[in-house]
């Protein structure tokens, strides 16, 4: 286990989610409060998306993440900032007609996908590294490995810190060989996700197997969705990773009973600590993921 574990609260995600609980928040408002409250409740951590304030769909407007990362850092309460990168990815094709994307279909260039992090400067931002078949239908996640250099070369310049969003093994393969390539300041930070469909299942043996592909030095996380979201917590610290838990990926604190994202932290800080690990502050998580933005979050 690590010696300081960082909890990571993914506050609202960009899915179909705001109908189903109460508790997504959707506002700049709510999405800062959320971020306030997951960080008073331990995490180190918080990621961020926003969304339209009125279809609750997720967006790319800079306004919006101006909003909440302007809240958060006006609150006086210290948390590292962790924004999304990975929407404009969003490809829904017509099955009849492949060449002619449908509604839904939200995709842009590489550069495109940062201007939020241009003007705000997080202490982090997502990277997804590969593109996938995502869930049923015709929908696809597009990140070619020109997407990816590109991007990772503008962030860098940015002296951001790319999180590389892991959804299966090729990926993984892929992103260690844009480190060997320069594009990743040391040390990489990788998030393991597991159980989107269809990228890689929730199977600890696959998990073992990820971690045993990860570079030399390498700081990594691993979360998994739905009800594997709380028992993956322990999968993932054991194995000597850190933790992600939040309401972009899970709804519920137990069946049938919704969660806070202050809830799935305050869960998590308690898995964590009842293995006899501790809890990595904001100031503990720069240090060990090398953060050049310390203090812009």
């Amino acid at each position: 286990m690590q010696d300081r574990v960082i909890v990571t609260a993914a506050l609202t995600g960009a899915g179909d989610t705001v109908g189903k609980s109460e508790h997504v928040p959707v506002s700049p408002e709510q999405i800062a409060a959320d971020a306030v409250a997951a960080a008073n409740a331990g995490a180190a951590v918080v990621h961020i998306h926003v969304r339209n304030v009125d279809t609750g769909q997720g967006s790319r407007d800079v306004a919006l993440y101006r909003d909440v990362v302007g809240r958060i850092r006006e609150s006086g309460v210290d948390v590292v900032v962790n924004l999304t990168a990975g929407m404009g990815g969003d490809l829904f094709l017509d099955q009849d007609d492949p060449l002619k994307p449908v509604d839904g279909t939200d995709l842009v260039n590489a550069t495109d996908r940062l201007p939020h992090v241009e003007e705000l400067l997080p202490d982090i931002c997502t990277q997804d590294c590969g593109s996938l078949n995502f869930g049923e239908g015709s929908q696809l996640y597009v990140s070619t490995p020109d997407m990816l250099r590109t991007g990772l070369k503008r962030i860098q310049e940015l002296g951001v810190k790319p999180e590389l969003e892991i959804f299966d093994t090729g990926q993984l393969w892929l992103a260690t060989k844009l480190i060997e390539e320069g594009l990743i300041d040391a040390p990489p930070l990788f998030q393991l996700c597991m159980g989107i469909p269809y990228g890689a299942p929730a199977n600890p043996e696959l998990l073992q197997t990820m971690v045993n592909m990860l570079p030399e030095g390498a700081q990594w996380a691993s979360f998994a969705i739905g009800r594997n979201q709380l028992p993956w917590v322990a999968q993932s610290a054991l194995l000597g990773g850190h933790v992600r838990v939040g309401l972009e990926d899970n709804l519920y604190l137990a069946k049938g009973v919704k969660a806070t994202n202050a809830q799935l932290v305050e869960r998590a800080v308690s898995i964590v600590e009842g293995l006899g690990g501790t809890i990595a502050t904001p100031d503990e998580a720069r240090a060990q993921l090398n953060l050049k933005g310390a203090g812009r979050g």
